[in-house]
């Protein structure tokens, strides 16, 4: 393992696609920021973390014997990863929010963003960033964020929580590169936010509706049951659960 720490940095993300634009790194290639100036989270939204508060991270995880059309397996992964490793430090009522975003209850206390390297329509790698409140107390007009130190009252010990987080990493990257895919989803299901209970949702023509959450297809798309008891799957960018 090889481990980058930097101070200040636009994107820890952005820099190891700048190694990767020149040659890809080493399997688990680690960039550690104290401070993000421009940290990136799904869809294009901002990451606020306090500088030297909260774990700002991007590994390089070589894949390039993994199939390109399974990509949501690494999210899956990845998520798992982080929410066993919250679970070592006792982090309450720990939920993975669809697609990858981790909460404790209802608050939000990391979020992941993973952008693969594709070459030839092969997957050549992954860059899995993410953003974890761990010591941070404040927040400006973020009421539903949280963190670690929050939710405990424990100041952690950052370096020990990222070794924990890479550990895990490497122990569900064991079980996707042995094909037990199956193992990976349905773990990532069971810990999902809001499963098998009735919720609210907004589609992308800002329509309201009612509908429970089953689970995901292997694309990573979100089942839900509706209210016309028909179960329809959705991107991303189509549905935005209400909480």
């Amino acid at each position: 393992m090889y481990i980058i720490k930097l101070n200040a940095i636009d994107s820890t993300n952005s820099y190891l696609k700048d190694i990767v634009s020149v040659t890809l790194p080493k399997d688990y290639t680690v960039v550690v920021a104290e401070k993000q100036t421009k940290g990136r989270g799904q869809m294009g939204a901002e990451w606020q973390a306090e500088s030297g508060k909260s774990l700002t991270v991007s590994v390089f995880k070589s894949l390039e014997s993994f199939d390109v059309k399974e990509q949501f397996y690494i999210s899956m992964a990845v998520s798992l990863a982080i929410f066993k490793a919250l679970s070592v430090f006792k982090i309450p009522q720990l939920r993975i929010k669809w697609p990858n975003d981790i909460l404790s209850a209802d608050t939000k206390i990391c979020g992941i963003l993973i952008e693969n390297v594709i070459k030839n329509n092969n997957l050549q790698g992954s860059i899995i960033g993410f953003g974890l409140n761990v010591n941070q107390k404040y927040f400006d007009n973020l009421p539903q964020a949280s963190s670690m130190s929050l939710l405990t009252g424990v100041i952690y010990n950052k370096d020990e929580v990222l070794s924990e987080i890479l550990k895990q990493m490497k122990f569900y990257f064991n079980i996707l590169e042995s094909n037990n895919h199956s193992e990976i989803k349905e773990e990532y299901e069971s810990f999902l936010f809001r499963k098998d209970k009735p919720s609210t949702f907004r589609s992308s023509n800002n329509n309201s509706f009612s509908g429970i959450i089953q689970g995901v297809t292997k694309s990573g798309q979100l089942q839900v049951w509706t209210e016309d008891e028909i179960i329809r799957t959705f991107d991303l960018k189509d549905v935005k659960l209400l909480y």
